[in-house]
């Protein structure tokens, strides 16, 4: 959270399997009751509705304003940054990003969906909240983890950040992004992996294999599991690793003249399942990194309009 005069810019990483803040990550998984539940450790009372916040798994949703589960995560989001500076009254502006390629078609609707209450008043791990939402600034996703590190990029780079629903790629010399045409999105995420894990384990030994395991030796590298289990969940992860190399040197992307950045929870992946060479491959590992630079571009933007003002 950073602070710009008398208001608090909040970046919010709006991933598909986690939300982001710069000091917090929590799973997307939200359940709504009209009576409040037995269990309430992280729970959400607005607009008259009860929601546990971790709780399920969000299907995989290509616009996010399709429902009002991200708006709930972000009023959670601010609460949680804001807590962490004991505030609970506030003038809040959202950073925010979209996937490289969908940023244009979706912005503005996202924006309008995540100012859709200009005053909100919510209840969060039983703390009240009242947040002005005076501005909602949206940024591509993926280049904001790595703005610290493109004033030392040289020659050309490519940025792949690996989410748990998409893949972005963006081209860049000397650390700046090329054109447009050079960004692409594709459905390439993690989760792509864990389904294709289920498929095979189950194809291979018929019986089912609980995500926490996939999750565990896809993070780690490996589990307390049986070598015979792992050595399948080991080599469908390398075919998805593989896959994103593929999908890199599709769009243009070759090892040995280019510098690759890797950011996002795809990243261990590559670190314990690729069988190539890492030697010009660096990795972000910060998962909050996005919504850090989210706030700083954000700063940026509201300093230049303020001294185009002027």
């Amino acid at each position: 959270m950073k602070q710009f005069k008398e208001k608090y810019i909040i970046g919010v990483d709006h991933g598909y399997g986690n939300i982001k803040t710069a000091n917090h990550c929590f799973k997307i998984g939200i359940t709504a009751y009209d009576t409040e539940p037995l269990f309430t450790k992280d729970m959400l009372i607005y607009n008259g509705k009860y929601y546990l916040i971790g709780e399920g798994h969000k299907e995989f949703l290509r616009d996010k304003v399709q429902d009002n589960d991200y708006y709930c995560l972000t009023l959670v989001a601010i609460a949680m940054e804001l807590s962490d500076a004991n505030i609970y009254e506030a003038n809040v502006i959202i950073a925010a990003g979209l996937p490289l390629a969908w940023t244009s078609g979706q912005k503005e609707a996202f924006a309008k969906y995540l100012s859709q209450n200009e005053d909100v008043t919510f209840t969060f791990r039983d703390v009240d909240y009242n947040i002005h939402i005076s501005d909602v600034k949206i940024f591509p996703q993926g280049y904001s983890a790595i703005l610290p590190y493109t004033p030392r990029m040289k020659g050309l780079s490519v940025m792949a950040d690996i989410g748990n629903g998409t893949m972005n790629m963006m081209f860049l010399e000397n650390g700046r992004p090329k054109a447009e045409s050079k960004m692409y999105t594709e459905k390439f995420g993690v989760y792509q992996c864990t389904l294709a894990v289920r498929a095979a384990f189950s194809k291979l030994t018929q019986r089912e294999i609980d995500d926490f395991i996939i999750d565990t030796v896809l993070r780690e590298g490996t589990a307390d599991i049986s070598k015979s289990d792992l050595q399948i969940i080991t080599a469908t992860a390398q075919e998805y690793v593989e896959g994103i190399f593929r999908r890199l040197r599709e769009h243009g992307y070759d090892a040995q003249t280019m510098r690759l950045y890797i950011c996002g929870g795809g990243g261990c992946l590559v670190k314990h399942f690729y069988t190539g060479s890492l030697e010009r491959v660096s990795f972000i590992d910060d998962i909050c990194a996005a919504a850090k630079g989210y706030e700083a571009l954000a700063e940026i933007k509201l300093k230049a309009d303020e001294s185009r003002a002027k």
